[in-house]
C-alpha cells in the first residue's frame, strides 16, 4: 500500500514535470513572462511616485502650509516693489484744460518741433531745457508735484519768476518755474499731486502770459518730460543708458575716422616724398646725359 502511494506521488511529480516542461517549450512563454515582469515593475514604480507624492499633496489642502506662506510673501514683495515705482505725471491737475505751448529741444526731433522748442528773449533765440504748460483760457491753475519728493529749493528768479525745485529716489529732479503763489518751504515732504503753487507769468516766456515751466533732469541731464509722462521712474536710467551708448559709438566713429585722415595723411607724405625722390633721380640722370 506504501508503495502504490510513492509510486502515485512520483507518477504526479513527472506529470507536473512534464506540463511545466511542455508550457516552457511554448513559443509565447518566455515573452509572456517578460510581460509580466515588466507590468510589475511598472506598478511599482508608479506606486513609488504616488507614495513621493502625497506629502505635496497634504501640504496643498493645508491653507497655513509652510510653502503658501512663502509665496504669499513672495507676492507681498512683487506688490511692495511695484508700488514703489511711482508714474511721472504732468504737473498740473487737469490735462485737458491745459495745453504744452513750448516743447523741449531735442536735436534729433523735426525742424518743426525744434522751432516749437525755441525762446525768444532780448531779441535772441534759446533753446528750452524743458517745457511750458498753459491754461487754454489764461486763466492761472494749480501746479502740482510731478513726483513725491522732497522740496530743495525755494527762490525767486528775475527772469524766470518763483521757482520750486523737488528731488526725488534715484537721482531724479524736477523744477518748476514761473510761479505766483508757493505753497511750500524747503525741506517739505510732498506727495506726488500736492499743490506746490499756481501758474504765473516772468519775463522769460512772456509770451505765454500765464503758464508754468517744467524740466525733468536724471543725474543732472535734462530729459524729455513729454517721452515720460505716465511712464515709470526706472524709464530714465534706460533713456539715460542708452544716450551714453549712442555718445559712445560717435565718439569711437569719431576717433575712428580721425585715425583714418591721419593714415591717409601719413600715405600722402610718403607718396609726395616718393614723387620727390623720383623727380630728384630723373634730374640727376638729365645731368649725367648732358655731360656725356
Amino acid at each position: 500500500m506504501v508503495v502504490e502511494v510513492i509510486t502515485m506521488k512520483e507518477e504526479n511529480k513527472d506529470t507536473t514535470k512534464n506540463i511545466w516542461r511542455r508550457i516552457i517549450q511554448k513559443k509565447w512563454f518566455f515573452p509572456a513572462l517578460y510581460l509580466m515582469l515588466a507590468a510589475l515593475l511598472l506598478s511599482g514604480v508608479l506606486w513609488y511616485q504616488n507614495v513621493n507624492k502625497q506629502p505635496d499633496a497634504l501640504d496643498e489642502d493645508r491653507p497655513e502650509s509652510a510653502n503658501e506662506l512663502a509665496d504669499d510673501q513672495f507676492d507681498e514683495d512683487a506688490e511692495a516693489v511695484m508700488d514703489q515705482q511711482e508714474v511721472i505725471q504732468m504737473p498740473v491737475v487737469d490735462n485737458e484744460k491745459t495745453e504744452i505751448v513750448t516743447k523741449f529741444y531735442d536735436y534729433s526731433a523735426e525742424q518743426e518741433d525744434q522751432e516749437q522748442a525755441l525762446v525768444e528773449y532780448n531779441n535772441r533765440y534759446y533753446q528750452s531745457t524743458g517745457i511750458d504748460i498753459a491754461s487754454e483760457d489764461d486763466e492761472a491753475f494749480d501746479v502740482v508735484a510731478s513726483l513725491s519728493g522732497t522740496v530743495t529749493e525755494v527762490k525767486d528768479d528775475p527772469l524766470l519768476g518763483n521757482v520750486v525745485a523737488l528731488t526725488h529716489e534715484n537721482d531724479v529732479m524736477t523744477y518748476y518755474a514761473s510761479l505766483n503763489d508757493i505753497d511750500v518751504k524747503v525741506d517739505d515732504e510732498v506727495e506726488q499731486g500736492d499743490v506746490l503753487g499756481t501758474a504765473g507769468e516772468n519775463l522769460f516766456g512772456k509770451d505765454h502770459g500765464t503758464h508754468v515751466h517744467f524740466e525733468l533732469r536724471k543725474d543732472d541731464q535734462e530729459m524729455n518730460p513729454e517721452e515720460f509722462f505716465n511712464q515709470p521712474i526706472s524709464k530714465l536710467d534706460e533713456a539715460l543708458k542708452e544716450q551714453k551708448e549712442v555718445t559712445e559709438d560717435e565718439a569711437n566713429d569719431e576717433e575712428a575716422d580721425t585715425e583714418e585722415d591721419e593714415e591717409n595723411a601719413d600715405e600722402k607724405e610718403d607718396t609726395g616724398e616718393k614723387e620727390e625722390d623720383d623727380e630728384a633721380d630723373v634730374d640727376e640722370d638729365d645731368i649725367e646725359a648732358e655731360d656725356e
